[in-house]
């Protein structure tokens, strides 16, 4: 019988996939630059296959983090999660599954050079996020209101 991935192993792998797709490389190319198939990529993105301590590190420099990156958050032994771990700066915050939109925003987000626009960016998004309706509650608009 076939063991489950760990789930140390599954959040590193998820963080990898995270932060490789937010750079927007492929997994062929990180395969490619670490000398091994896409497939293996697949296997340790999944957590079907663990990552040595050596692979991480090169994980980490060419993805641009440190090899921190890939434990935030991760579950503990006992099931809970360290969230007093601080995210790295200049990374994704939370442990998410990005869409393209998500990803197509933030590197949006990225090439703006003026501070003061970011956080007016930040501001705006903030306000909207706030007057949407809950998330549990039903749709009222009507279908062709968009």
């Amino acid at each position: 019988m076939k063991k489950a991935p760990d789930p140390v192993d599954r959040h590193v792998g998820h963080r990898v996939r995270v932060r490789r797709l937010l750079v927007g490389v492929s997994q062929e190319k990180l395969g490619d630059a670490l000398g091994v198939t896409f497939q293996q990529i697949q296997k340790y993105e999944k957590g079907t296959n663990r990552i040595s301590a050596s692979r991480l590190r090169q994980i980490a420099d060419m993805l641009g983090v440190p090899v921190s990156f890939f434990y935030e958050g991760a579950p503990r032994q006992d099931g809970t999660r360290d969230e007093s771990a601080e995210p790295t700066p200049g990374t994704a915050a939370h442990d998410v599954f990005w869409t393209s939109q998500d990803l197509q925003l933030v590197r949006a987000f990225q090439r703006i050079g003026d501070s003061q626009v970011r956080r007016r960016i930040i501001s705006l998004v903030e306000a909207i996020g706030a007057a949407a309706p809950d998330a549990d509650a039903p749709d009222t608009a009507p279908p062709d209101a968009e």
